[in-house]
């Protein structure tokens, strides 16, 4: 009789999770990437070109009329 008859079934689960998980591993290696230079050059791009008004010092202040955070209390809801 064999003394240890559940030691197959889990080398089996301990290859399969091994397998899943370089499968995992090779799907990762296949995205697309992009390099560091390229992605820093476009997030200075879009810094430079998107005005951000929270940040009044660098864009200068912002009228009435364009500020998207001002809550307009004239306006009446039409339900």
């Amino acid at each position: 009789m064999n003394a240890r008859p559940h030691k197959h079934p889990m080398n089996e689960i301990k290859l399969n999770r091994l397998m899943e998980h370089n499968q995992r591993l090779r799907e990762e290696l296949a995205l697309p990437r992009v390099r560091v230079s390229e992605a820093s050059a476009s997030l200075i791009r879009y810094c430079k070109s998107t005005k951000d008004h929270l940040t009044p010092s660098v864009w200068g202040p912002v009228g009435k009329n364009e500020n998207p955070l001002l809550i307009n209390h004239n306006k009446v809801a039409v339900a």
